[in-house]
């Protein structure tokens, strides 16, 4: 059920008429907020971020008769929550998206155009996530004006590019019995995506002249032993077992930088190193793990010396497919395909995530595409008038 904390998110309630000139096809839909810049600006120094996408959905969605939220703990960076409350004694269900796109430098074309060549709609944001937003926003505006018990919740987010920190400030205010992230799956049904935690590791080391290498502690070549313990590491969690749907979690170092000068022994060497791991591996798990290797190496170097710091790190998702989500959702792709949807996992990291840890039991459902943080993006057509199919009967049938 929906549970809204006293006095928080409730200062932008807006109502009104529709927006002018935009109807609830979704492929209409889906045009138009392609063609609003929102760029994250964490990601693009100066970039505009959601505020203007995010006051298109507002007033779309208080159009057709749902309670809008604001929430803006960062200003310029607002996330919306359109409920629209049921009759009392159903279940409530969460449809999440992010309003936000990564950048358009060396975008080929129009990237704010929304064209429509073969069957597919091309822009920035247009799979990733543009024609999922715009599904949830029909697929919630149609089935609520049926009537239903329970209450639908349209949480559409700000930042999921860079922090997600739409989505952990849209928890701490609202909750619902299930939820449906739509980002990009082809249709699939997202079962399961991998977590990350990424980490900074500082060598200390001594300078001295390069012509007298002994006077000094070689803080890059002990980078190099990091590098092949790493690799041993890497070996490790290979040879164990795979998961069925995301097989082995990965360690790599993604940056490296050290040194003065050429003439100089390098007396620091920073390296970022990104673990990207599976359900039931915590942030605390592979920080101990990375800090055992490091140790291993300190018990056998002289003067190695490290200081280890973890940055950010999400945790891995798993829905169980008895979750009532998730057989609703398979029933309804099954009716709306003509077959069955085939079940995945991802390797990169969704907000379902933070529904997961929440409690939320949820799945990710999304558009068909491709060319996602390209150079050319597009969404089928076909798929993103499906998902909306999809996600009304879910709705329906969930909130009834």
């Amino acid at each position: 059920m929906t549970n809204v904390q006293s006095g928080v998110g409730r200062g932008g309630f807006e109502s009104g008429s529709a927006e002018p000139g935009v109807g609830d096809d979704p492929i209409d839909v889906m045009r138009c907020l392609i063609g609003i810049d929102s760029v994250n600006p964490d990601l693009v120094q100066g970039a505009v971020g959601e505020a203007e996408i995010a006051a298109w959905c507002s007033r779309w969605l208080a159009g057709r008769g749902f309670e809008v939220h604001h929430l803006e703990e960062c200003p310029g960076r607002p996330s919306i929550v359109g409920i629209f409350p049921g009759t009392g004694g159903g279940r409530s269900l969460m449809l999440n998206g992010h309003l936000d796109t990564v950048g358009v430098a060396g975008y080929r074309g129009d990237p704010f155009a929304g064209e429509r060549p073969d069957g597919q709609v091309l822009g920035r944001g247009a799979f990733d996530m543009k024609g999922g937003v715009a599904a949830i926003l029909v697929a919630a505006a149609r089935a609520s004006a049926a009537g239903l018990a329970g209450d639908v919740l349209v949480t559409l987010v700000a930042d999921e590019e860079f922090g997600s920190t739409g989505t952990m400030e849209v928890l701490r205010s609202f909750r619902a019995d299930a939820a449906i992230v739509a980002e990009p799956s082809e249709l699939c049904l997202t079962l399961a995506h991998r977590g990350f935690a990424w980490f900074e590791l500082e060598l200390s080391g001594l300078a001295a002249h390069g012509s007298q290498p002994e006077r000094g502690i070689d803080a890059i070549a002990h980078a190099g032993l990091v590098l092949r313990a790493l690799d041993g590491l890497r070996e490790q969690i290979e040879a164990g077992p795979g998961h069925p749907l995301l097989g082995h979690g990965t360690v790599r170092v993604s940056m490296i930088r050290g040194g003065t000068d050429a003439a100089t022994v390098a007396a620091a060497c920073t390296l970022t190193i990104e673990r990207r791991t599976l359900p039931g591996e915590t942030p605390d798990d592979v920080e101990d793990e990375l800090r055992g290797v490091l140790e291993a190496i300190a018990g056998r170097t002289a003067d190695f010396r490290f200081r280890l710091s973890r940055l950010v790190a999400r945790m891995a998702f798993e829905a169980d497919p008895e979750w009532p989500i998730v057989r609703l959702a398979t029933a309804e792709a099954d009716r709306v395909l003509g077959h069955a949807p085939a079940t995945r996992g991802e390797p990169f990291w969704t907000d379902a995530g933070l529904l997961h840890e929440a409690g939320i039991p949820c799945l990710v459902l999304g558009v068909a595409g491709g060319g996602a943080h390209a150079d050319v993006e597009w969404a089928e057509e076909a798929s993103v008038l499906q998902l909306t199919a999809i996600l009304a009967g879910t709705i329906a049938r969930f909130c009834a």
